[in-house]
């Protein structure tokens, strides 16, 4: 028997169809998106039979939502985080379907965008102090928004070198450039 997530509570009456956005001020309102967010990853642990615990944040004027602690959490991250992608992708759905607003959530399952990023800031740093070195430019390998944003923040703290992205998706890369 195939068991499908929806977004929307299975057990909520038809009545209640409409999104339940509230009035508030906007740590309000991506508190709630939070909240959506983990009650939706907490069935999908649950369908999977996946141990895990859910932690909802606000930080830089987006909801964050964690998965820590189960054994079988790295399978959602994937390679090189493609499937942590794709249900970051399905979570801001199912909050959108709730609110009618597109979120901007963003979803770190196993610690693995905390320790991505962490490594992405250190090649972002330096690949531009090279650049500053040598005076050439350098283009990185293609990267996901989330990982491009984090080297072009990186780039941007070494004085001397500048960043900019070039190319399509899924190709689209950063390039490091001396300051002129």
């Amino acid at each position: 028997m195939s068991e499908t997530l929806q977004a929307a509570d299975v057990d909520a009456p038809e009545a209640e169809a409409a999104p339940r956005v509230r009035s508030g001020n906007s740590e309000d309102l991506l508190v709630q998106e939070g909240d959506i967010a983990g009650d939706y990853l907490e069935r999908l642990l649950d369908l999977l039979d996946y141990d895990g615990d859910i932690d909802l944040d606000v930080e830089a004027g987006r909801a964050i939502v964690s998965i820590d602690g189960g054994d079988d959490l790295e399978k959602l991250v994937g390679p090189r985080g493609t499937v942590l992608e794709s249900l970051q992708e399905l979570t801001r759905l199912a909050v959108q379907q709730e609110t009618g607003v597109r979120s901007r959530l963003m979803l770190d399952v196993a610690g693995w965008r905390a320790g991505r990023r962490a490594e992405l800031a250190e090649l972002g740093r330096t690949t531009a102090e090279k650049v500053v070195a040598s005076g050439e430019k350098v283009r990185l390998h293609p990267m996901t928004p989330f990982e491009r944003k984090v080297v072009h923040d990186a780039v941007a703290g070494v004085a001397g070198a500048h960043s900019e992205s070039e190319g399509e998706e899924p190709q689209r890369r950063v390039v490091v450039l001396p300051e002129s």
